[in-house]
């Protein structure tokens, strides 16, 4: 047995017990009678402590604990933490676990109490939501036993302490995956769409069946072999589909804990890994007051980390965006007509105006989707009564700002722009629908 000071701790019942002797001890100054109860309890007492601080610190003791964390955590979901303990001791413990938390959480009252039965092992799991991008660092793990005698506790703890890098939500992209590839699937947000006309690359010649189109048929071959034949197609493939990453001061407006930036951060690895299972190419362009990060668009294997870590070490910039460099930068690094997401962010007329002719000469020469963001908190207190002529005003104009937004909607539209006006949550599905209807359609 080792006895550590730093390790010791006194329980409540400690205090809770010696206060009552103390007690005892001050009414047997008027009532001498109760000085000899008071002493023997004292000497019990004292006996006591000294009998359990001996079995918490003695050979039979023995606790295994352990914490597993993903290798990687995703921005902003839920991640899973699990923490096993064993009690290989052949007494029972009441254990209390005190994990320490990455910083950046700001937990300080995380405890899991337990009583674990001898040699017996029990498993929690509790979830972690990570709202930036970086590396969390967990301490080590701190469990406090104590016996039922409960008097003492002692402190065991384990050395198990790790970095843990925080990367855009793979979570959403495994879970958007496996939607948008199931054509049953009929949970909101992942829909296939009707296929409109056909794609124009031929795959083969079969036999006609009930239900095919007949605008389909081979006439040459139903006329070599005496029976109906048509022409069977497939999915463009190989088309280069970009998305652009608006990092200036626009988008570091916060929802939710995440910034629009880390919104769209998500959304686009999701949208990248779509497709590239859609056997096209995916790229990243990023920019701010200059260009960022420029991935160029392929269909290789290590093409998704490339844009994983590309996009877990993009940041805002506190400057405004630069389109005209965008513009320029783009027109040289993405060659061929492509399909451009845009994410970014206007909340007035004035900031599209300014860069409606970037927008309309980037359209021309590829597939232009300009992605921006409906303001949430500002849409849900236009819902809320009001009782005041300030509350009517600021509702008023309140609906006026969603008003305007929905206006930039119509004069993109006029140009000739497609847009996305999405909520912050919203904007993944919102995303993988367009490229759904787009690749549907045939217009990539």
């Amino acid at each position: 047995m080792r006895l550590s000071f730093k390790s010791f701790f006194l329980n409540n019942r400690f205090f809770g017990v010696g206060g009552a002797i103390l007690l005892v001890l001050v009414l047997a100054f008027p009532f001498e009678v109760l000085l000899p109860v008071a002493l023997t309890s004292i000497l019990i007492f004292l006996l006591l402590v000294l009998f359990d601080t001996l079995v918490l610190y003695g050979p039979r003791i023995s606790l295994n604990a352990t914490r597993a964390v993903s290798k990687v955590l995703s921005l902003g979901d839920d991640n899973p933490i699990k923490i096993n303990i064993r009690n290989n001791s052949s007494v029972a413990l009441t254990v209390a676990v005190v994990d320490e938390l990455p910083e950046q959480f700001q937990v300080r009252n995380f405890k899991w109490i337990k009583k674990l039965a001898a040699n017996k092992s029990e498993e929690f799991e509790y979830q972690l939501k990570p709202l930036t991008r970086g590396e969390y660092f967990f301490g080590d793990l701190h469990c406090f036993v104590r016996t039922d005698l409960g008097l003492v506790r002692r402190r065991i703890t384990f050395p198990v302490g790790e970095m843990i890098p925080v990367y855009p939500s793979i979570i959403q992209m495994k879970r958007f995956e496996l939607k948008s590839f199931i054509r049953t699937s009929s949970e909101y947000g992942v829909k296939r769409m009707q296929r409109i006309g056909h794609s124009y690359e031929f795959e083969h010649i079969k036999h006609y069946v009930a239900g095919d189109d007949f605008r389909s048929i081979n006439w040459k071959a139903t006329g070599r072999r005496a029976q109906l034949m048509v022409n069977q197609y497939e999915d463009e493939k190989s088309q280069q589909v970009y998305c652009l990453l608006d990092r200036s001061r626009v988008m570091h407006m916060p929802f939710g804990g995440l910034s629009l930036l880390d919104y769209s951060v998500n959304a686009s690895l999701v949208i990248s890994n779509i497709v590239l299972q859609k056997q096209d190419k995916s790229g990243l362009l990023t920019f701010s007051d200059r260009i960022g990060t420029a991935i160029k668009a392929e269909r290789s294997k290590q093409q998704l980390k490339k844009i994983l870590e590309a996009l877990y070490n993009e940041e805002e910039q506190p400057v405004e965006a630069n389109y005209e460099l965008m513009y320029v930068g783009a027109r040289r690094f993405i060659k061929g007509r492509s399909l451009l997401f845009l994410f970014t962010n206007f909340e007035s007329e004035y900031a599209l105006q300014r860069v409606i002719p970037q927008l309309r000469n980037l359209n021309r020469q590829h597939l232009l989707v300009v992605v921006f963001f409906e303001n949430t908190e500002i849409s849900d207190f236009s819902k809320k009564p009001s009782y005041t002529l300030e509350d009517v005003y600021a509702q008023v104009t309140a609906e006026d700002h969603l008003y305007q937004k929905m206006q930039l909607v119509q004069q993109l539209k006029q140009f000739g722009i497609m847009s996305i006006l999405t909520k912050p949550e919203n904007l993944t599905v919102n995303t993988i629908n367009k490229y759904l209807e787009l690749k549907s359609r045939g217009l990539i």
